[in-house]
């Protein structure tokens, strides 16, 4: 599964202003709703259950939001870059500043799976990340995180 199967351009956004973890979720819960057809309320309620488990902040400013849904048809990211990190209760203690969420059908175990570990490979590559904090620019950012090279440097 690579990235560009699961990302659209339209799930790409740079946001300027966001106070904390909480409004952050809220929001990527709003644009999903948009792109899936899904209900805002629930995709937000799914989100923090998943984060009242653990943070899904995996460290370097990095956070991967993520849960399952009941009658969504498929595997489905969004990506945000904050101007302004927000604290996440990453392992690492620092503020997070690149998210991507993924929601997945509620039967999907294996490429719900697949999808975190192709998104947390890609965030591990540093020129990538290095390049993603370089832009607010969503049709960059979707370039970035689609590129053939992104892909390869994940694998």
């Amino acid at each position: 599964m690579e990235l560009s199967d699961i990302l659209s351009e339209g799930s790409v956004f740079a946001f300027d202003k966001v106070k904390d973890k909480g409004e952050l979720l809220g929001l990527l819960a709003e644009r999903a709703a948009g792109i899936t057809g899904q209900d805002s309320q629930a995709i937000y309620e799914t989100l923090s259950t998943r984060e009242s488990l653990g943070s899904t902040g995996l460290g370097n400013g990095i956070a991967i939001p993520h849960g399952k849904l009941a009658g969504l048809k498929s595997v489905t990211a969004l990506f945000a870059r904050l101007a302004e990190p927000v604290d996440f209760d990453a392992v690492d203690d620092q503020k997070v500043d690149l998210v991507v969420m993924l929601l997945a059908p509620a039967g999907a175990g294996a490429d719900h799976l697949k999808a975190l570990a192709r998104v947390a490979r890609l965030l591990r590559t540093d020129a990538l990340v290095e390049a993603l904090r370089s832009t607010s620019d969503p049709a960059r950012l979707h370039a970035i995180l689609t590129a053939p090279v992104a892909s390869q440097n994940a694998a």
